[in-house]
């Protein structure tokens, strides 16, 4: 995983000192250690600068493409929603209100008026 996630230069470093994108990227390390068939990841890009962002969506992408590992994504940066997935559940409330392919979901009515912030039932 470190040569995989390109972290062998701070192999050696107490997490405790690392800048905060490669402490995400150490968790992620963590996390795949354990070979896991599903991830779950909850707000992996939160508090990333677009760099950083950019980086995790590789890695991310990366391990599905080279393990197989589904992993599902909670996440409110729309972009990288879009950008990294095959299938988009939004909820608003606890209510699902869009679930399909990015494109589909991105045009639906409900999910516009949600991210938009109008009120509906």
């Amino acid at each position: 995983m470190i040569d995989f996630l390109e972290i062998q230069h701070i192999r050696k470093t107490p997490v405790s000192r690392l800048p905060y994108g490669l402490k995400k990227r150490v968790e992620l390390a963590r996390a795949l250690a354990a070979d896991p068939k599903l991830l779950l990841l909850d707000e992996p890009m939160a508090g990333m600068n677009v760099e950083e962002k950019e980086d995790m969506s590789r890695f991310i992408l990366d391990v599905n493409d080279e393990f197989g590992t589904t992993i599902v994504l909670i996440e409110h940066d729309m972009g990288v929603v879009m950008d990294l997935s095959d299938r988009v559940v939004v909820m608003d409330y606890g209510k699902k209100i869009g679930d399909g392919p990015p494109d589909e979901v991105r045009n639906n009515q409900a999910v516009i008026d949600a991210y938009l912030g109008v009120a509906h039932d």
